[in-house]
């Protein structure tokens, strides 16, 4: 079903699958005058596929992802392709931490490690979102909302939560990101895709570059030590590009945080990644501190989209965010979001 068709860009809607619950799930498509197309579930906010050109004008999907909800439902609690999350995004220790006094205690998600992952069992990669398609003078818009009521997952406070996809004709994605709560709680939205700019295979003809002069290193269980450590002169630093074969090759692999160089708030360039395979390059912004990068390192022989196997390092995440553990760490960026405060943030990932 069409339901928006201008000269900005179409937006179609279908009948996607019905939950285990039974509540029906719908696709939205989004393109571009240019022919840019992506589309999106109103179940965890999932981007299902991105079609691009590359340089000789045959597109390539570049995100990973699976056929069906039932396989969304069945197996994207271990690997969030293409979602939506929160309420806190990464890794929370021990899954506990404490707002004026008062302690609260989240659900262990994190396989063997005693952490809170990605926002709990059931997080927002797992709702099904009210949503509203807009027609906009930029592009098609798709609006996602929920409401999560307070102790879902463990978090204080009823949050009400908006996310805008725009596909604009600039051959831009733009994610934005509002939250309202009326009790102190914790925050920290993302948005979860594995990239391939080749469209199959593995990353390892990609070169990436980061923003960024600072990690926060981990502990065994994946978790920040506090620190905040300097890139140059190690296998972290991206500030020049690098081709990622050459390091993941060398067993080399990457689930690390990266501490952006940029102002309170700014959007600010982030990261480039490119295939020299198809000539697709995509650009980074975020007004987000931090940016998550991770190289596929647990996709395992996975049954993915059109019957491709997903083996690792086939899809790498780049992920703006707050970092992880922040309400534990009193050097990092403050995630509390007090009631009549509004968390506003937004990424841009610009195809160039």
């Amino acid at each position: 079903m069409i339901l928006k068709n201008n000269s900005t860009g179409i937006i179609e809607k279908e009948l996607y699958g019905y939950t285990t619950e039974k509540i029906p799930v719908y696709q939205y498509t989004l393109l571009n005058k240019n022919g840019l197309m992506i589309k999106i579930l109103n179940y965890g906010g999932i981007i299902t596929n991105f079609w691009v050109p590359d340089n000789s004008g045959i597109f390539h999907d570049i995100v990973l992802g699976f056929d069906s909800l039932e396989e969304y439902e069945k197996f994207n609690s271990n690997y969030f392709f293409g979602a939506i999350i929160g309420r806190y995004a990464n890794r929370i220790a021990n899954g506990r931490f404490t707002i004026d006094g008062i302690s609260y205690q989240l659900a262990l998600n994190d396989g063997n490690f005693p952490n809170s992952l990605h926002g709990g069992i059931k997080g927002f990669h797992t709702r099904v979102f009210k949503s509203i398609p807009l027609s906009t003078p930029i592009g098609p818009s798709l609006i996602l909302k929920y409401l999560s009521h307070d102790g879902e997952e463990g978090y204080p406070g009823n949050l009400d939560v908006s996310i805008k996809y725009t596909l604009n004709n600039e051959n831009e994605l733009i994610v934005e990101f509002f939250a309202i709560t009326d009790k102190p709680t914790i925050v920290n939205l993302t948005q979860h895709s594995y990239f391939n700019l080749s469209g199959d295979g593995d990353i390892y003809n990609h070169r990436l570059q980061i923003n960024s002069d600072y990690i926060t290193p981990v502990n065994n269980f994946l978790v920040p030590t506090g620190e905040i450590k300097q890139t140059e002169g190690t296998i972290y630093d991206f500030r020049a590009p690098k081709i990622l074969g050459e390091l993941l090759t060398k067993n080399y692999e990457y689930d690390i945080n990266y501490v952006l160089n940029k102002s309170k708030n700014d959007l600010t360039f982030a990261a480039k990644l490119e295939s020299l395979d198809t000539g697709i390059s995509m650009e980074i912004f975020t007004t987000k501190p931090g940016l998550q990068l991770y190289t596929g390192n647990y996709l395992n022989g996975l049954i993915g989209k059109f019957g491709k196997i997903y083996n690792k390092h086939f899809g790498i995440c780049l992920e703006p965010q707050f970092f992880p553990d922040s309400p534990n760490q009193e050097k990092f960026p403050n995630v509390i979001l007090y009631p009549k405060e509004i968390y506003n943030h937004k990424i841009i990932y610009r195809l160039v």
